[in-house]
């Protein structure tokens, strides 16, 4: 066995361990789904870095400058890291005062029972996708170092999350994201000295990047609405998404939830950038590159020493991991608990516990499905991303800090901007997102006017 594969191996037997001996903690569906809201500051917030840190974080952020140089478009990490610390500067504290398990929750009690069926249902196909991505990813790493096919390789990294995510829900799930958080942060940082030592250390490194390759004066490669558009689905489709809901109502406090959810943000920001500096670096070490997301390996492969590769294969195994079992858990208490627990609302806290960890297997078997498709998984992670996240956005903002609305106006919010994004998005309007979120917008507020306007008929038997 390769040292690679003998890193990734005993790498994969601790997350197992993990699960298994978490496990035991777990007694009830408020266990497994939130981790029984008992997380500090460590592993609130390395689950809230590591879970947003996938593979994608690294690969295209390093790719997107080493093609394009830096600008203003260049979402990753910033955007990312903005949507963390908004989130817990504005919705942690009220949100975990709510002792929510998903934010379906709160369109039950703040609208009905309809509004959060149909919120679940549009939330799930995002959390999917994005674990059939990341599993496509692992798929690529392990084979493109090893004699394991694509097939087997992404085999293997479904039945590992699968096993350690249904034994440990949310506890296990973070405390493995502390140590592939760890992982992730060493790996990257042997990868840019060892990178820099060559070029003859730091301030060399700084100086034989070219100055052409920063365009930060805002509007030089795009209009403010394209700036507007590429900043805004990130930050608003961070800011409602369960994994990230999940995370903070899980903190043992409302205190703990906001100051992870900011630091997670600063530290996403901060390690995000070694890929950033690293795609700016790459054109002087490894010119022409056919496919620039495929940087950081080559670099690795090229730069490193045996164990530092290994401990670079091991980081962006970990960010992989971290994203996937999250997803995996996301789709299951969506399913489980707001859809499956309110047609039987009879079930004891064993049988809810049973019915979250048979939807965990499930949708882990449904997302390596996904993966092994040739479709682009890629694609319909941007469709499912911004579909559902624009009307969701516009119910949380509504529900949870006025009392303006109620179910009519939920319902045509969710149904206008999934609606206008699927078609914007496939007729590639230039502003899908923005379109969606402001007919959501458009849609509440209508709705609202209506349900509030008294009918003639009332009115006028009250006149007579």
């Amino acid at each position: 066995m390769s040292p690679l594969l003998l890193g990734v191996a005993l790498y994969i037997v601790v997350q197992l361990l993990i699960g298994i001996v978490v496990a035991r903690r777990v007694r009830n569906e408020d266990d497994y789904l939130v981790a029984g809201r008992s997380m500090g500051y460590v592993l609130s917030t390395f689950s809230i870095f590591a879970t947003w840190f996938g593979a994608e974080a690294c690969s295209d952020a390093a790719g997107e400058v080493y093609e394009n140089g830096l600008s203003w478009s260049s979402t990753e990490p910033y955007a990312y890291g903005i949507a963390l610390a908004l989130a817990g500067l504005w919705l942690a504290a009220p949100l975990w005062s709510k002792k929510l398990t998903t934010l379906a929750d709160l369109f039950r009690v703040r609208y009905s029972h309809g509004v959060e069926r149909l919120a679940a249902v549009l939330l799930i196909p995002t959390s999917l996708f994005w674990a059939a991505a990341q599993i496509r990813v692992f798929g690529h790493v392990i084979s493109g170092a090893s004699e394991l096919g694509n097939l087997p390789a992404m085999a293997l990294a479904a039945g590992v999350v699968i096993v350690y995510t249904t034994f440990g829900g949310m506890l296990a799930d973070a405390v493995t994201d502390v140590v592939q958080g760890i992982a992730l942060i060493i790996g990257l940082a042997v990868l840019l000295f060892g990178v820099t030592s060559e070029l003859g250390g730091t301030a060399a490194a700084l100086e034989s990047i070219d100055a052409s390759r920063f365009h930060l004066a805002p509007g030089e490669q795009a209009s403010w609405l394209e700036l507007l558009e590429t900043w805004s689905l990130p930050i608003l489709g961070s800011l409602v998404a369960q994994e990230l809901i999940a995370r903070m109502s899980s903190a043992r406090s409302g205190r703990v939830a906001r100051r992870s959810a900011v630091v997670a943000g600063m530290f996403y920001a901060a390690v995000g950038s070694m890929p950033v500096a690293l795609g700016l670096l790459g054109p002087k070490l490894l010119p022409g590159l056919d496919a620039p997301d495929e940087l950081l390996p080559q670099l690795a492969r090229t730069h490193l020493s045996t164990i530092g590769f290994t401990l670079f294969a091991g980081a962006l195994v970990s960010a992989i991991l971290s994203t996937v079992d999250s997803a995996l858990l996301v789709s299951s208490s969506l399913f489980s608990h707001n859809i499956v627990g309110r047609l039987r609302p009879d079930l004891d806290e064993r049988s809810k516990l049973r019915v979250a960890r048979t939807c965990t297997i499930a949708f882990g078997l449904v997302s390596f499905a996904l993966a092994s498709t040739p479709s682009s998984v890629g694609d319909l992670i941007d469709l499912t991303n911004g579909f559902g996240s624009a009307g969701v956005f516009v119910l949380l903002v509504f529900g949870l800090f006025t009392r303006i609305g109620g179910a009519g106006a939920a319902l045509g919010a969710l149904l206008s901007g999934a609606g206008l994004f699927s078609i914007g998005y496939l007729r590639e309007w230039s502003f899908p997102y923005l379109t969606a979120l402001g007919g959501a917008l458009a849609a509440y507020l209508a709705l609202a006017l209506v349900s509030k306007a008294p009918n003639p008929v009332d009115a006028l038997k009250q006149g007579t």
